[in-house]
Protein backbone atom coordinates (compact mmCIF):
# COMPACT_ATOMS: atom_id res chain seq x y z
CA UNK A 1 0.00 0.00 0.00
CA UNK A 2 2.72 2.46 0.73
CA UNK A 3 4.72 1.58 -2.26
CA UNK A 4 4.73 4.90 -3.88
CA UNK A 5 5.24 7.27 -0.50
CA UNK A 6 8.04 4.72 0.31
CA UNK A 7 10.13 5.02 -2.97
CA UNK A 8 9.33 8.76 -2.18
CA UNK A 9 10.86 8.83 1.27
CA UNK A 10 13.70 6.47 0.40
CA UNK A 11 14.63 9.43 -2.45
CA UNK A 12 14.40 12.08 -0.15
CA UNK A 13 16.54 10.73 2.43
CA UNK A 14 19.76 9.74 -0.17
CA UNK A 15 19.71 13.50 -1.46
CA UNK A 16 20.04 14.26 2.57
CA UNK A 17 22.64 11.83 3.30
CA UNK A 18 24.91 12.80 0.21
CA UNK A 19 24.99 16.64 1.36
CA UNK A 20 27.44 15.68 4.47
CA UNK A 21 26.61 19.30 6.52
CA UNK A 22 22.70 20.42 6.16
CA UNK A 23 21.58 23.72 6.38
CA UNK A 24 18.50 24.94 7.46
CA UNK A 25 17.60 25.61 3.50
CA UNK A 26 18.54 21.79 2.85
CA UNK A 27 16.09 21.11 5.44
CA UNK A 28 13.27 23.11 5.17
CA UNK A 29 13.92 22.00 0.78
CA UNK A 30 13.61 18.33 1.66
CA UNK A 31 10.55 18.95 4.47
CA UNK A 32 8.74 20.47 1.42
CA UNK A 33 9.26 17.06 -0.64
CA UNK A 34 8.12 14.88 2.59
CA UNK A 35 5.38 17.09 3.29
CA UNK A 36 4.13 16.96 -0.75
CA UNK A 37 4.79 13.20 -0.53
CA UNK A 38 2.49 12.80 2.18
CA UNK A 39 -0.60 14.79 0.70
CA UNK A 40 -0.23 12.81 -2.64
CA UNK A 41 -0.42 9.75 -0.30
CA UNK A 42 -4.17 11.33 1.00
CA UNK A 43 -2.80 11.91 4.86
CA UNK A 44 -5.45 14.53 6.03
CA UNK A 45 -3.59 18.02 5.55
CA UNK A 46 -3.74 18.51 8.80
CA UNK A 47 -2.22 15.88 10.45
CA UNK A 48 0.59 16.62 7.13
CA UNK A 49 0.69 20.22 8.68
CA UNK A 50 1.38 19.25 12.03
CA UNK A 51 3.70 16.59 11.01
CA UNK A 52 6.10 19.22 9.13
CA UNK A 53 6.00 21.78 11.74
CA UNK A 54 6.95 19.19 14.84
CA UNK A 55 9.76 17.75 12.20
CA UNK A 56 11.01 21.39 11.43
CA UNK A 57 11.16 22.50 15.01
CA UNK A 58 13.41 19.24 16.59
CA UNK A 59 15.46 19.26 12.79
CA UNK A 60 17.02 22.62 12.48
CA UNK A 61 18.84 23.36 15.38
CA UNK A 62 22.21 23.81 16.44
CA UNK A 63 22.32 19.83 18.11
CA UNK A 64 21.46 18.84 14.76
CA UNK A 65 22.93 20.98 12.21
CA UNK A 66 26.38 21.07 14.08
CA UNK A 67 26.62 17.35 14.14
CA UNK A 68 29.15 14.80 12.73
CA UNK A 69 25.66 12.83 11.41
CA UNK A 70 22.77 15.59 10.90
CA UNK A 71 21.06 14.21 7.82
CA UNK A 72 21.00 10.44 10.41
CA UNK A 73 19.63 12.49 12.98
CA UNK A 74 16.70 13.92 10.55
CA UNK A 75 15.79 10.69 9.08
CA UNK A 76 15.84 9.47 13.10
CA UNK A 77 13.08 12.58 13.65
CA UNK A 78 11.11 11.79 10.88
CA UNK A 79 11.12 8.34 12.30
CA UNK A 80 10.05 8.98 15.36
CA UNK A 81 7.25 11.61 14.52
CA UNK A 82 6.11 9.06 11.75
CA UNK A 83 5.91 6.96 14.58
CA UNK A 84 3.92 9.28 16.63
CA UNK A 85 1.48 9.68 13.80
CA UNK A 86 0.64 6.26 13.55
CA UNK A 87 0.17 6.15 17.03
CA UNK A 88 3.27 5.89 19.17
CA UNK A 89 2.89 2.65 21.16
CA UNK A 90 1.15 -0.64 19.56
CA UNK A 91 -1.75 -1.36 22.26
CA UNK A 92 -3.63 -4.85 22.12
CA UNK A 93 -7.44 -4.60 23.19
CA UNK A 94 -7.75 -5.00 27.16
CA UNK A 95 -9.33 -8.67 27.42
CA UNK A 96 -8.68 -11.34 30.39
CA UNK A 97 -9.06 -14.26 30.58
CA UNK A 98 -10.77 -14.65 34.08
CA UNK A 99 -13.63 -12.81 33.36
CA UNK A 100 -16.33 -12.13 30.99
CA UNK A 101 -15.59 -10.20 27.96
CA UNK A 102 -17.46 -8.51 25.42
CA UNK A 103 -16.57 -6.80 22.22
CA UNK A 104 -18.66 -4.65 20.01
CA UNK A 105 -17.59 -4.72 16.15
CA UNK A 106 -19.11 -1.60 13.96
CA UNK A 107 -18.39 -0.23 10.65
CA UNK A 108 -19.97 0.63 7.25
CA UNK A 109 -20.74 -1.80 4.82
CA UNK A 110 -18.01 -3.39 2.75
CA UNK A 111 -15.16 -2.54 5.28
CA UNK A 112 -14.52 -6.37 5.66
CA UNK A 113 -16.81 -5.94 9.40
CA UNK A 114 -17.87 -9.97 9.27
CA UNK A 115 -14.55 -10.65 8.39
CA UNK A 116 -12.72 -9.39 10.82
CA UNK A 117 -14.81 -10.61 13.65
CA UNK A 118 -14.65 -13.95 12.76
CA UNK A 119 -10.32 -13.12 12.44
CA UNK A 120 -10.39 -11.27 16.34
CA UNK A 121 -12.14 -14.47 17.43
CA UNK A 122 -9.34 -17.02 16.10
CA UNK A 123 -6.66 -14.26 17.30
CA UNK A 124 -7.90 -14.75 20.57
CA UNK A 125 -9.10 -18.29 20.04
CA UNK A 126 -5.40 -19.15 19.98
CA UNK A 127 -4.46 -16.99 22.79
CA UNK A 128 -6.34 -19.42 25.02
CA UNK A 129 -10.11 -17.91 25.46
CA UNK A 130 -13.04 -19.18 24.51
CA UNK A 131 -14.82 -17.02 21.86
CA UNK A 132 -18.53 -16.75 20.67
CA UNK A 133 -19.35 -14.56 17.79
CA UNK A 134 -22.91 -13.09 17.46
CA UNK A 135 -24.78 -12.25 13.95
CA UNK A 136 -26.64 -9.04 14.44
CA UNK A 137 -26.34 -7.92 11.10
CA UNK A 138 -30.57 -8.25 10.68
CA UNK A 139 -30.14 -6.31 7.34
CA UNK A 140 -27.58 -6.99 5.08
CA UNK A 141 -28.73 -10.12 2.82
CA UNK A 142 -26.46 -13.32 3.66
CA UNK A 143 -24.42 -11.27 6.75
CA UNK A 144 -25.58 -13.92 9.47
CA UNK A 145 -25.09 -16.98 7.10
CA UNK A 146 -21.32 -15.29 6.10
CA UNK A 147 -20.54 -15.04 10.06
CA UNK A 148 -21.78 -18.80 10.15
CA UNK A 149 -19.85 -19.98 7.46
CA UNK A 150 -16.77 -18.15 9.16
CA UNK A 151 -17.50 -19.77 12.47
CA UNK A 152 -18.17 -23.14 10.85
CA UNK A 153 -14.73 -23.07 9.08
CA UNK A 154 -12.60 -22.20 13.01
CA UNK A 155 -14.64 -24.21 15.00
CA UNK A 156 -16.63 -21.46 16.43
CA UNK A 157 -20.10 -21.30 17.31
CA UNK A 158 -22.07 -18.26 16.18
CA UNK A 159 -25.25 -17.18 18.02
CA UNK A 160 -28.42 -15.32 16.50
CA UNK A 161 -32.03 -15.01 17.09
CA UNK A 162 -34.56 -15.31 14.48
CA UNK A 163 -36.70 -11.83 14.09
CA UNK A 164 -35.11 -10.35 16.83
CA UNK A 165 -33.98 -6.46 17.00
CA UNK A 166 -30.55 -6.28 17.32
CA UNK A 167 -30.18 -5.06 21.33
CA UNK A 168 -32.26 -7.95 21.91
CA UNK A 169 -29.89 -10.16 20.42
CA UNK A 170 -27.32 -8.85 22.37
CA UNK A 171 -29.10 -9.67 25.52
CA UNK A 172 -29.67 -12.87 24.85
CA UNK A 173 -25.76 -13.69 23.55
CA UNK A 174 -24.62 -12.65 26.65
CA UNK A 175 -26.51 -15.34 28.64
CA UNK A 176 -25.80 -17.72 25.98
CA UNK A 177 -22.43 -17.26 26.64
CA UNK A 178 -22.13 -17.30 29.97
CA UNK A 179 -24.40 -20.49 29.97
CA UNK A 180 -21.69 -21.68 27.62
CA UNK A 181 -18.58 -20.85 29.72
CA UNK A 182 -17.78 -19.04 27.16
CA UNK A 183 -15.50 -15.78 27.99
CA UNK A 184 -15.47 -13.49 25.32
CA UNK A 185 -18.55 -12.67 22.63
CA UNK A 186 -17.82 -10.76 19.66
CA UNK A 187 -20.48 -8.89 18.38
CA UNK A 188 -21.40 -8.46 14.50
CA UNK A 189 -22.89 -5.17 14.31
CA UNK A 190 -24.90 -3.93 11.47
CA UNK A 191 -23.75 -1.71 9.04
CA UNK A 192 -25.02 0.69 6.51
CA UNK A 193 -23.84 2.21 3.47
CA UNK A 194 -23.14 5.50 5.07
CA UNK A 195 -23.60 6.86 8.79
CA UNK A 196 -26.71 7.41 9.55
CA UNK A 197 -28.71 8.08 12.42
CA UNK A 198 -31.10 5.18 12.57
CA UNK A 199 -27.30 3.09 12.79
CA UNK A 200 -25.97 5.20 15.24
CA UNK A 201 -29.21 4.87 17.20
CA UNK A 202 -29.01 0.62 17.37
CA UNK A 203 -25.84 1.26 18.72
CA UNK A 204 -26.02 3.15 21.30
CA UNK A 205 -28.95 1.37 22.15
CA UNK A 206 -26.74 -2.06 21.94
CA UNK A 207 -24.18 -0.51 24.57
CA UNK A 208 -27.26 0.46 26.72
CA UNK A 209 -28.63 -2.86 27.48
CA UNK A 210 -25.07 -4.84 27.32
CA UNK A 211 -21.91 -4.25 29.11
CA UNK A 212 -18.90 -3.67 26.60
CA UNK A 213 -15.43 -3.65 27.39
CA UNK A 214 -14.20 -2.24 23.80
CA UNK A 215 -15.56 -0.72 20.68
CA UNK A 216 -13.77 -1.75 17.43
CA UNK A 217 -14.57 0.21 14.50
CA UNK A 218 -13.67 -1.49 11.20
CA UNK A 219 -12.19 0.82 8.45
CA UNK A 220 -11.65 0.13 4.76
CA UNK A 221 -8.09 1.30 4.69
CA UNK A 222 -8.48 1.54 0.87
CA UNK A 223 -11.26 4.37 0.92
CA UNK A 224 -8.71 7.09 1.96
CA UNK A 225 -10.39 10.59 3.85
CA UNK A 226 -13.83 8.92 3.37
CA UNK A 227 -12.68 6.11 6.12
CA UNK A 228 -11.60 9.18 8.12
CA UNK A 229 -14.76 11.09 8.08
CA UNK A 230 -16.55 7.66 9.18
CA UNK A 231 -14.35 7.21 11.94
CA UNK A 232 -15.00 10.67 13.86
CA UNK A 233 -18.50 10.46 13.33
CA UNK A 234 -18.52 6.98 15.02
CA UNK A 235 -16.14 7.93 17.11
CA UNK A 236 -17.88 11.53 18.43
CA UNK A 237 -21.35 9.30 18.70
CA UNK A 238 -20.06 6.09 20.37
CA UNK A 239 -16.90 6.80 21.63
CA UNK A 240 -14.46 3.54 20.09
CA UNK A 241 -12.04 2.13 21.89
CA UNK A 242 -9.36 1.09 18.60
CA UNK A 243 -9.70 0.82 14.82
CA UNK A 244 -9.18 -2.16 12.95
CA UNK A 245 -7.61 -1.07 9.61
CA UNK A 246 -8.80 -3.77 6.45
CA UNK A 247 -7.26 -4.09 2.92
CA UNK A 248 -3.92 -3.07 3.94
CA UNK A 249 -2.61 -5.31 1.61
CA UNK A 250 -4.25 -3.39 -1.37
CA UNK A 251 -2.77 -0.91 -3.91
CA UNK A 252 -4.36 2.73 -2.88
CA UNK A 253 -2.16 5.22 -1.48
CA UNK A 254 -2.76 4.75 2.03
CA UNK A 255 -3.71 8.22 3.73
CA UNK A 256 -5.84 6.93 5.75
CA UNK A 257 -3.83 4.36 7.71
CA UNK A 258 -1.56 7.34 7.89
CA UNK A 259 -3.77 10.08 9.03
CA UNK A 260 -6.97 7.72 11.52
CA UNK A 261 -5.05 7.57 14.46
CA UNK A 262 -3.97 10.98 14.82
CA UNK A 263 -7.54 12.53 13.89
CA UNK A 264 -9.41 10.66 16.02
CA UNK A 265 -7.24 10.25 18.78
CA UNK A 266 -7.34 6.65 19.24
CA UNK A 267 -5.56 3.63 18.17
CA UNK A 268 -5.03 0.95 15.38
CA UNK A 269 -5.44 -2.05 17.10
CA UNK A 270 -5.16 -4.55 14.16
CA UNK A 271 -4.60 -4.29 10.63
CA UNK A 272 -6.01 -7.24 7.85
CA UNK A 273 -3.50 -7.49 5.02
CA UNK A 274 -5.55 -10.45 2.98
CA UNK A 275 -8.49 -12.20 2.86
CA UNK A 276 -7.35 -15.19 5.09
CA UNK A 277 -8.81 -15.80 8.33
CA UNK A 278 -4.70 -15.98 9.07
CA UNK A 279 -3.85 -12.90 7.54
CA UNK A 280 -4.54 -10.65 10.73
CA UNK A 281 -2.11 -9.25 13.14
CA UNK A 282 -1.61 -6.60 15.98
CA UNK A 283 -0.76 -3.28 14.50
CA UNK A 284 2.34 -1.86 15.65
CA UNK A 285 3.74 1.98 14.97
CA UNK A 286 7.16 1.89 14.56
CA UNK A 287 7.46 -1.22 12.44
CA UNK A 288 4.64 0.35 10.10
CA UNK A 289 7.39 3.24 9.90
CA UNK A 290 10.21 1.41 9.49
CA UNK A 291 8.88 0.15 6.48
CA UNK A 292 7.61 3.10 4.92
CA UNK A 293 11.30 4.68 5.69
CA UNK A 294 12.71 1.64 3.50
CA UNK A 295 14.34 0.46 7.08
CA UNK A 296 12.46 -2.82 6.65
CA UNK A 297 10.56 -4.88 9.27
CA UNK A 298 12.96 -7.72 10.59
CA UNK A 299 10.53 -8.46 13.89
CA UNK A 300 8.11 -8.82 11.79
CA UNK A 301 9.07 -11.42 9.49
CA UNK A 302 11.01 -13.00 12.18
CA UNK A 303 7.83 -13.82 14.48
CA UNK A 304 5.92 -14.83 11.28
CA UNK A 305 9.02 -17.15 10.24
CA UNK A 306 8.32 -18.63 13.82
CA UNK A 307 4.68 -19.13 13.02
CA UNK A 308 5.12 -20.83 9.89
CA UNK A 309 7.75 -23.69 10.99
CA UNK A 310 7.88 -25.97 12.99
CA UNK A 311 10.48 -26.12 15.03
CA UNK A 312 11.57 -30.29 15.07
CA UNK A 313 10.71 -30.19 11.15
CA UNK A 314 13.32 -27.26 10.95
CA UNK A 315 16.04 -29.33 12.86
CA UNK A 316 15.66 -32.31 10.63
CA UNK A 317 15.73 -29.77 7.54
CA UNK A 318 19.39 -28.85 8.97
CA UNK A 319 20.49 -32.09 9.62
CA UNK A 320 19.39 -33.31 5.78
CA UNK A 321 21.74 -30.16 4.66
CA UNK A 322 24.23 -31.06 6.34
CA UNK A 323 24.56 -34.38 4.82
CA UNK A 324 23.78 -33.34 1.13
CA UNK A 325 20.19 -35.23 1.62
CA UNK A 326 17.81 -32.71 0.83
CA UNK A 327 15.67 -33.43 -2.12
CA UNK A 328 13.13 -31.89 -4.16
CA UNK A 329 10.46 -33.14 -2.24
CA UNK A 330 11.70 -30.83 1.10
CA UNK A 331 12.02 -28.45 -1.43
CA UNK A 332 8.62 -28.60 -1.77
CA UNK A 333 7.87 -28.67 2.01
CA UNK A 334 9.74 -25.72 2.71
CA UNK A 335 7.96 -23.85 0.06
CA UNK A 336 4.82 -24.89 1.76
CA UNK A 337 5.55 -23.20 5.25
CA UNK A 338 6.66 -20.06 3.57
CA UNK A 339 3.57 -19.57 1.76
CA UNK A 340 2.11 -19.78 5.15
CA UNK A 341 4.21 -16.64 7.08
CA UNK A 342 2.23 -14.48 3.58
CA UNK A 343 2.01 -13.31 0.03
CA UNK A 344 6.13 -13.18 -1.46
CA UNK A 345 5.34 -9.35 -1.82
CA UNK A 346 4.36 -8.56 1.55
CA UNK A 347 7.36 -10.53 3.06
CA UNK A 348 9.70 -8.67 0.35
CA UNK A 349 8.75 -5.77 1.50
CA UNK A 350 9.52 -6.51 5.49
CA UNK A 351 13.76 -6.85 4.47
CA UNK A 352 15.42 -3.53 4.96
CA UNK A 353 16.27 -1.95 0.99
CA UNK A 354 14.68 -4.66 -0.54
CA UNK A 355 12.79 -2.15 -3.10
CA UNK A 356 16.03 0.15 -4.11
CA UNK A 357 18.40 -3.26 -5.04
CA UNK A 358 19.41 -2.61 -8.22
CA UNK A 359 17.42 -3.66 -11.23
CA UNK A 360 14.12 -4.42 -8.63
CA UNK A 361 12.61 -1.35 -9.86
CA UNK A 362 10.67 -3.73 -12.72
CA UNK A 363 10.53 -6.44 -11.17
CA UNK A 364 6.93 -7.70 -10.08
CA UNK A 365 6.96 -9.32 -7.02
CA UNK A 366 4.28 -11.78 -6.84
CA UNK A 367 3.59 -15.21 -6.40
CA UNK A 368 3.58 -16.82 -9.66
CA UNK A 369 6.95 -18.25 -9.94
CA UNK A 370 6.86 -20.22 -6.50
CA UNK A 371 2.99 -21.80 -7.61
CA UNK A 372 5.16 -23.08 -11.07
CA UNK A 373 7.77 -24.76 -8.87
CA UNK A 374 5.04 -26.08 -6.69
CA UNK A 375 3.42 -27.16 -9.89
CA UNK A 376 6.15 -28.99 -11.32
CA UNK A 377 7.37 -30.79 -8.17
CA UNK A 378 3.73 -32.08 -7.67
CA UNK A 379 3.70 -33.14 -11.45
CA UNK A 380 6.41 -35.56 -10.22
CA UNK A 381 6.86 -38.94 -8.90
CA UNK A 382 7.86 -39.68 -5.62
CA UNK A 383 11.11 -41.33 -7.33
CA UNK A 384 11.95 -38.58 -9.06
CA UNK A 385 11.73 -35.87 -6.06
CA UNK A 386 14.19 -37.96 -4.24
CA UNK A 387 16.56 -38.42 -7.43
CA UNK A 388 16.12 -35.61 -10.18
CA UNK A 389 18.99 -37.15 -11.61
CA UNK A 390 16.72 -39.59 -13.51
CA UNK A 391 14.82 -37.41 -14.93
CA UNK A 392 15.61 -37.64 -18.67
CA UNK A 393 13.77 -35.92 -21.91
CA UNK A 394 10.56 -38.02 -21.93
CA UNK A 395 10.29 -37.61 -18.25
CA UNK A 396 10.63 -33.48 -18.37
CA UNK A 397 8.27 -33.65 -21.20
CA UNK A 398 5.56 -35.16 -18.87
CA UNK A 399 6.16 -33.16 -16.03
CA UNK A 400 5.93 -30.02 -17.81
CA UNK A 401 2.47 -31.26 -19.76
CA UNK A 402 1.26 -31.96 -16.38
CA UNK A 403 2.26 -28.62 -14.51
CA UNK A 404 1.41 -26.30 -17.41
CA UNK A 405 4.51 -25.38 -18.07
CA UNK A 406 7.56 -25.67 -20.57
CA UNK A 407 10.47 -28.41 -20.48
CA UNK A 408 12.39 -25.32 -20.17
CA UNK A 409 10.91 -24.67 -16.67
CA UNK A 410 12.00 -27.95 -15.54
CA UNK A 411 15.24 -27.57 -16.62
CA UNK A 412 15.72 -24.45 -15.33
CA UNK A 413 14.18 -25.40 -12.15
CA UNK A 414 16.66 -28.58 -12.06
CA UNK A 415 19.45 -26.26 -12.50
CA UNK A 416 18.85 -23.43 -9.63
CA UNK A 417 18.06 -27.14 -7.56
CA UNK A 418 21.35 -28.33 -8.16
CA UNK A 419 23.20 -24.73 -8.11
CA UNK A 420 21.40 -24.63 -4.35
CA UNK A 421 22.65 -28.09 -3.39
CA UNK A 422 26.21 -27.24 -4.53
CA UNK A 423 26.28 -24.20 -2.49
CA UNK A 424 24.80 -26.64 0.44
CA UNK A 425 28.14 -28.57 -0.23
CA UNK A 426 30.46 -25.36 -0.10
CA UNK A 427 28.67 -23.86 3.08
CA UNK A 428 29.32 -27.22 4.85
CA UNK A 429 33.04 -27.83 3.81
CA UNK A 430 33.72 -24.40 5.02
CA UNK A 431 31.88 -24.82 8.38
CA UNK A 432 34.12 -28.17 8.70
CA UNK A 433 37.35 -26.07 7.61
CA UNK A 434 36.85 -23.27 10.47
CA UNK A 435 35.23 -25.41 13.43
CA UNK A 436 36.65 -24.80 16.56
CA UNK A 437 39.10 -22.03 14.81
CA UNK A 438 39.44 -18.15 16.73
CA UNK A 439 39.39 -16.16 13.19
CA UNK A 440 39.30 -12.61 13.76
CA UNK A 441 38.42 -11.85 9.92
CA UNK A 442 35.61 -14.20 10.08
CA UNK A 443 34.00 -12.32 13.08
CA UNK A 444 34.28 -9.13 10.99
CA UNK A 445 32.58 -10.74 8.08
CA UNK A 446 29.64 -11.66 10.05
CA UNK A 447 29.63 -8.37 11.39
Amino acid sequence: MFESLSSRLQDIFSSLRSRGKLTEQDIELALKEVKLSLLEADVNFKVVRDFTKDVKAKAIGANVLESLTPSQQVIKIVHDELVGMLGGAPREINLLKDRFNTVMVAGLQGSGKTTTCAKIARFYQKKGFRPLLCAMDIYRPAAITQLELLGKQLGIEVFTVAGAKPPEIAVKAVKHAQDKSCNLLIMDTAGRLHVDEPLMHELMEIRRNVEINEILLVLDAMTGQDAVNAATIFNDQIEVSGIVLTKLDGDARGGAALSVAKVTGKPVVFVGVGEKIEEFDLFYPDRMAGRIMGMGDILSLIEKAQLAFDEKEARAMEEKIRKLEFNLEDFLSQLAQIKKMGPFSQLMEMIPGFNKLKGMDDVKLDDKPMKKIEAIIQSMTKEERYNPKILEGSRKKRIASGSGTTVQDVNQLLKQFDQMRKMMKQMNVMEKKFKGKNLPFMKNLIK
